[in-house]
């Protein structure tokens, strides 16, 4: 008997924006002025907290932290199309997402500089904190996925962001398969920067894609510009709005770039050329969506002044704030091991108080 074919895949990619920001109409969303405004918003706050961070990190006030420049289009399209009934999974590249969710600048400040406190969001629901520990949040976002079905939640979904580096743990390849089997309402956003640390995409994987790691898992794919933010909210929203109906995950794999360190313990000069972040550069998000911003006449260098005074001073006060101390009790991580008591965790609380009981009479002799 021949050999026949069984089945043929494809990967298709999206772009609405070119890189001079000429949109292409019959993609362009339908996005109202105020959508347009604050999702360009929040891309120019995610970059220039993330530029104070680094300052504040290089100045002894911050730990370490991972950069997001560069990479705000593909954070902060979708964040726009999530709901307020949604769930948002992040890694630790997502910071105009959190922001653009509401949660506080102050609060991802304390996550960095090593407080508990970063971990929580108040007045943000359905919002997991950021997860260092790469892919670990995926089986997570799978869960709940599942949890929302379980529970009959027909207008909630969850949404994820990972990096590239992720797509070689294996809780990806788990929560991929696992919501895939029980149709979790849950989007799958990979956001592709092309370096996993040091190591680039050609010497993690050999595949054309990583958008079609998905099909293996028998869920619709799409690799899309990263880089541009419409693109991204176009590619989120049919996603999001295809878990609600019912339909299941979707993969989406979202080509970008990473024009600073993967944490600031790192020195990218040791291992990509200059001339790759150069070309990069001429792609960045912002410069591309202000270009089509103002070919819409909604903006101009009288708006971009102004807006970058109003976040400026609101990054001023978020930093005041996180550097105010607050009064919390020392034990408070024995509290958050668990969600009921152990005995274990008791006695370590217990002989962490005493050793600080002595260390504080010690201090005062």
């Amino acid at each position: 008997m021949p050999i026949r074919d069984k089945h043929e895949f494809k990967v298709s990619f999206l772009q609405v924006l070119d890189e001079d920001g000429r949109v292409d109409k019959q993609l362009e969303p339908d996005l109202s002025r105020d959508q347009l405004l604050e999702l360009y918003r929040g891309m120019v706050l995610a970059r220039e907290a993330d530029q104070r961070m680094l300052r504040l990190q290089r100045q002894g006030r911050l730990g370490t932290f991972s950069p997001s420049t560069g990479q705000e289009a593909a954070a902060c399209g979708p964040l726009l199309a999530l709901g307020k009934a949604d769930w948002l999974v992040p890694a630790f590249r997502e910071l105009g997402a959190l922001l653009m969710r509401g949660v506080p600048f102050n609060r991802v400040l304390r996550f960095w500089g090593g407080w508990e406190e970063g971990n929580v969001f108040p007045g943000v629901d359905r919002t997991l904190p950021i997860a260092v520990i790469v892919g670990s949040q995926i089986p997570h976002a799978a869960g709940l996925g599942y949890a929302v079905r379980h529970r009959g939640e027909k207008d909630t979904a969850v949404l994820t962001f990972f990096g590239d580096g992720a797509t070689s743990e294996g809780d990806f390849h788990e929560g991929m398969n696992f919501a895939a089997v029980w149709k979790a309402p849950v989007v799958f956003i990979c956001q592709n920067n092309q370096w996993a640390i040091s190591t680039p995409l050609n010497k993690q994987t050999v595949s054309e894609s990583i958008a079609q790691k998905g099909l293996a898992y028998g869920m619709p794919v799409l690799q899309v510009d990263g880089n541009d933010a419409l693109a991204m909210y176009r590619a989120a929203k049919e996603a999001l709005d295809r878990a609600r109906a019912g339909d299941g995950p979707t993969f989406i794999e979202a080509i970008t770039y990473r024009l600073m360190m993967h944490t600031t313990a790192d020195d990218p000069s040791k291992y990509r050329a200059e001339g790759e972040v150069d070309q990069w550069e001429r792609r960045d998000p912002l410069v591309r969506f202000r270009k089509y911003l103002g070919s819409k006449r909604l903006w101009n260098a009288q708006k971009e002044e102004q807006l970058r005074v109003e976040v400026k001073q609101y990054i001023d006060d978020q930093v005041k704030e996180y550097e105010t101390p607050i009064d919390v009790k020392p034990d408070i991580i024995f509290d958050l091991v668990r969600g009921i008591a152990h005995e274990l965790i008791e006695e370590q609380r217990a002989e962490f108080l005493h050793r600080l009981n002595d260390e504080n009479e010690d201090a005062d002799a």
